[in-house]
């Protein structure tokens, strides 16, 4: 089902909607919480979650492209579960992924404002496209999808130290990019 006709399903209230939206991206989205949660019981119920977040702001949202507004929400309630799991523990897995990306920003004590924010993300697609096209899916399946470095490792056909190493080398890249454009790191 194209995603035009699934949105006015939801325009409708029509429940066909929800099975849509599942059947088309469920498994990207519940791929991508069981990566950041290491549970398929909790990811499903993040990905359920997501499809009445979903059902529940369109309408009056009209999102486009669908997958990227259900992802997104998927992967906030996958977070939020996380840090709910992990508030007394660590979990290695989702940490690694983490803090081998947050050397590339400042932390902040106060809340950023929304127009530095939208600055930030600009910076980030830009140097995101001028990556090639299979640095740029290395490091959105890495650091958005939250895949580990085997499983990427085998998607591209190379050794995870070689995934580590390209990872390592466009973190970098990304953050003398941040620097160049005056992102306070």
């Amino acid at each position: 089902m194209e995603d035009g006709r699934i949105i006015e399903l939801f325009f409708e209230r029509s429940e066909q909607a929800i099975a849509g939206l599942y059947d088309k991206y469920g498994a990207v989205c519940l791929r991508t919480a069981e990566n950041i949660l290491g549970s398929r019981e909790d990811a499903e119920e993040c990905v359920n979650d997501a499809c009445l977040a979903v059902w529940n702001t369109v309408p009056p949202q009209k999102p486009d492209p669908l997958l990227s507004y259900f992802c997104r929400i998927t992967r906030n309630l996958a977070l939020k579960k996380y840090r709910a799991n992990t508030a007394r523990k660590r979990n290695g897995y989702y940490d690694a992924a983490l803090e081998e990306i947050e050397d590339c920003f400042a932390a902040k004590d106060d809340v950023e404002s929304e127009a530095e924010a939208e600055r930030i993300y600009g910076c980030i697609n830009e140097f995101l496209e001028s990556l090639s096209k299979e640095d740029r899916v290395l490091f959105v399946r890495r650091y958005w999808y939250s895949e580990a470095t085997e499983e990427l490792a085998r998607l591209f056909g190379i050794t995870p130290h070689n995934v580590t190493v390209r990872l390592s080398r466009i973190r970098k890249k990304l953050k003398k990019h941040l620097e160049r454009e005056g992102v306070t790191l």
